[in-house]
């Protein structure tokens, strides 16, 4: 599949960062304006700005990940932030981590909109002005997925001198980006000029279709445990429009090294620190051996011996799956009662001397997979979410084509022939695709079987395409997998597994009687991490 990488954004970085100035912008013969600007390069930058939302130190690797148990962290030395994701304690720069999603997620929105508002009623555009409101619905949904309610309808209107938007409930912030979608999706035009700056599709309109139509049936199924007939409704709409069923059609993103627009995920994990204290999670790897899931010895290997085997990056490990061994969540490197080396089924140590690495047995992600470089792909969304999310809409009787188990099987194989994205090391044979799904297929004795099947799957698969975030909320959602949580001394979940992200400490200070309006949606309504948003109760 074709990818534009991302030379265009270091062009036009100092226009991106001045769009609340831009209607003396339009008025300055000396400065670009809607008529001679071209729209693509915001597209690429909303495009950009969403990725570095939903990857790296915004939060998916930090709190997410940790939080729904797919990777594990010792958080030992330089590496202690990591504390937040894996023993749900505050490192000490939780306020700027929290904000980031925040951020990113309005500023991609932002640029997205000024496509809207400037090029919104230019025919010739209209391809490249719907791709924007799909990259603005992936951004204000991811937003409201991790804090609750927030700014919608008065958003991204501070060129109008509107700084303290109201927050709207979460469950009109996403009705309203559904009948936005609805609204672009209808208006896409294959005759019409294609985005020449799409960093997901390279202008495909009926890929950009289909992404469309994914995230309408993502956000359609939030609502099964407030309004299943609503889920319902909008599940066969985004159906019958056409959603992502191939991994040929996954949307994605690659870094360029050159220009430093690279994978935050790849950027943090090939930190010194970070790369010797993230393994798999035991919950995670435990999972994929209980059915000799092909894609363990694919994703995960065992470091070579020694803390130095363990701490330089580029050495090959050990990836046969027999000896693959998931870290526990919850322990750490400090000597005491916590130390992994007390945690149940402790394995020992790998080395001599002082050479030792107490966590050299554990497995990590499989470095010629995830790191190699920082260009590594970063999902937005694939062929494996969506056929998952329809198996679950079949197993609830709804009218998505076909049945919850052809569509399971789909999602499986998708979920294998995506890790091949990532570099070829991901592929995982056909041979071994088919079998595993002949072997496993969906249990449809009951319907409760199969959601716990569909999304134990759900869970399993975006993790290992680092979607964590959607790992998490789908978790939220369906309750599955079944996870007991770390009670960590200090935590700041009182011993739960986090349901949401806090607001930005910015938010009391400067719009602070909406806030306080938005914390009133929240279940209890306490701006802490435990509290649940609207469409989790």
């Amino acid at each position: 599949m074709k990818r534009i990488l991302l030379p265009i954004i270091a062009a036009i970085v100092i226009l991106s960062g001045c769009t609340k100035d831009f209607e003396s912008l339009n008025t300055n013969p000396l400065a670009a304006s809607p008529a001679s600007f071209d729209a693509n390069f915001f597209l690429s930058n909303a495009q950009n700005t969403y990725k570095e939302a939903i990857g790296g130190y915004a939060g998916p690797i930090l709190f997410q990940s940790g939080w729904v148990q797919i990777l594990s962290s010792t958080t030992s030395g330089a590496a202690n932030y990591y504390s937040a994701m894996d023993k749900y304690v505050p490192p000490s720069n939780t306020n700027s981590y929290t904000a980031n999603s925040w951020n990113n997620c309005y500023r991609a929105a932002s640029l997205a909109q000024q496509i809207v508002k400037d090029f919104g009623k230019n025919a010739d555009q209209v391809n490249v002005v719907s791709a924007a409101i799909v990259v603005k619905a992936l951004s204000m949904q991811y937003a409201t997925d991790i804090y609750g309610d927030l700014p919608y309808s008065e958003a991204l209107q501070g060129e109008t001198g509107l700084s303290q938007p109201k927050y709207d409930k979460q469950e009109a912030v996403m009705k309203g980006l559904l009948t936005e979608l609805e609204g672009a999706l209808t208006k896409f035009d294959a005759s019409k000029r294609k985005a020449t700056a799409d960093l997901f599709y390279g202008g495909d309109v009926a890929k950009w279709k289909r992404l469309g139509y994914s995230v309408m049936l993502r956000i359609a199924m939030r609502f099964t445990k407030r309004d299943a007939a609503f889920a319902k409704a909008w599940a066969e709409k985004a159906f019958a429009g056409g959603v992502i069923t191939s991994a040929a059609d996954d949307a994605f993103m690659r870094g360029s090294i050159s220009t430093g627009y690279t994978n935050p995920n790849a950027r943090a994990l090939d930190i010194p620190a970070d790369f010797y204290s993230v393994r798999w999670s035991k919950t995670f790897i435990d999972y994929l051996r209980s059915t000799n899931d092909p894609r363990l010895g694919v994703v995960a290997e065992v470091p070579p011996a020694g803390l130095a085997g363990n701490t330089t990056f580029g050495l090959v490990g050990n990836n046969t799956p027999a000896n693959q061994l998931g870290q526990p969540n919850g322990f750490d490197l400090n000597g005491g009662a916590t130390d992994i080396t007390r945690s149940p089924g402790y394995p020992g140590g790998t080395g001599t001397g002082g050479g030792i690495s107490p966590i050299g047995r554990y497995s990590r992600p499989r470095t010629s997979v995830y790191t190699p470089n920082r260009d590594v792909a970063l999902f937005i969304m694939t062929a494996a979410e969506t056929s998952l999310l329809l198996s679950e809409a079949a197993a609830r009787g709804w009218s998505v084509g076909g049945n919850a188990a052809t569509h399971y099987a789909n999602g499986v194989r998708a979920g294998m022939e995506s890790l091949a994205t990532f570099s070829s090391t991901g592929m995982v044979p056909t041979a071994a695709i088919n079998a595993y799904i002949a072997a496993n297929p969906l249990n449809v004795t009951t319907q409760a079987a199969s959601l716990k099947q569909i999304n134990e799957q759900f869970w399993a698969t975006t993790g290992m395409l680092m979607n964590f975030s959607e790992s998490w909320s789908n978790w939220r959602r369906s309750g599955f997998p079944v996870l007991t949580p770390v009670v960590y001394s200090g935590n700041f979940s009182g011993g739960t597994i986090p349901r949401r992200q806090i607001y930005p400490t910015g938010e009391a200070s400067v719009n602070d009687a909406n806030y306080k309006i938005g914390i009133s949606g929240l279940t209890p309504a306490t701006d802490v991490w435990s509290s649940r948003v609207w469409w989790d109760n």
